[in-house]
Parts: structure tokens; sequence; C-alpha cells
């Protein structure tokens, strides 16, 4: 379905305009897809990103600050994320053995069971992109990488 059915508008400023609102537009719809799937675990996609993030450096802990560099949404509010993560034992928290001062996060071996179950809902999202060939999906990576230059 267009865009301009989807949002029930006729007419854009321009090519830039409705490109710009259809990004985001598919932004949303994505997000809110993987959000559903996500919710029978009682897991936010933010918190899923973390525990994604901590699997990537385990068996290692990380601290906050790196934690944050590496969020797909940088707006989020990574401590109380963590926090929720550790209220459900999928996170722990410590302090540095080098520097006091920084915390870091590592995953649990509960959090670590988790995501071997979520994989199999990162793997549904690939459906969402599933009638678009491998070349339309390298030219669209390419084309959204070309974008944050």
């Amino acid at each position: 379905m267009t865009l301009e059915t989807e949002i029930k508008q006729e007419k854009f400023r321009s090519e830039s305009q409705k490109a710009v609102l259809n990004i985001y537009y598919t932004n949303c719809f994505i997000f809110s897809k993987f959000q559903d799937s996500l919710s029978k675990y009682k897991m936010t996609v933010q918190q899923y990103n973390i525990l994604r993030i901590l699997r990537g450096q385990s068996p290692n802990a990380i601290s906050i600050g790196s934690i944050k560099e590496r969020m797909i949404d940088k707006g989020s509010d990574t401590t109380r994320i963590i926090d929720r993560l550790i209220i459900k034992r999928l996170v722990e928290r410590k302090n540095s053995k080098v520097d006091r001062r920084i915390t870091e996060i590592k995953i649990t071996k509960i959090g670590l069971k988790l995501l071997k179950e979520l994989d199999a809902v990162d793997l549904k999202s690939d459906n969402i992109l599933a009638h678009l060939n491998e070349t339309e999906l390298k030219k669209l990576n390419e084309l959204l990488d070309k974008i944050r230059i």
C-alpha cells in the first residue's frame, strides 16, 4: 500500500518530504510489529537491544557509557532500562575493578537463556521484508546507509 493511501494524503511538498515521511512511517510500522512480538515476553525493543549488546560482550561486562554508544535508540534512558533488567534478573551491575566510578553491566545466565528464545522472534522479524529479494535488500541497506552520511 502506498504512503498516500496509508496516511490519507494526496500531495507532498516534494519527493524528499515524501521520502522522509515514508521512512518515518515505515520505521513506526516495523517498530510496532517487533514490539508486538516482544510483548509476550514482557520485553521492550530497548531492553532487547541492551541484552543483545551484552550478549555480544559476554562473558565480559561493559560500562553503561559503552552500552549507550551502541544503542540503536539514542534517546533511550539506558540507566532506567538497565534497572528494569536487573529487577528481572536478566543483567547484573557491578563496580569496575579498574575504576570504581564506572559501573559495569553483565548479562546473566537467565538473560542469555531468554535471548536464545528471543532469537526466534528476531528471525520472525525478517518476514517483514520477505517480499524483497536479496538485491533489493542490499540496495535498501545501501540507500539507508547513504542517508546517514
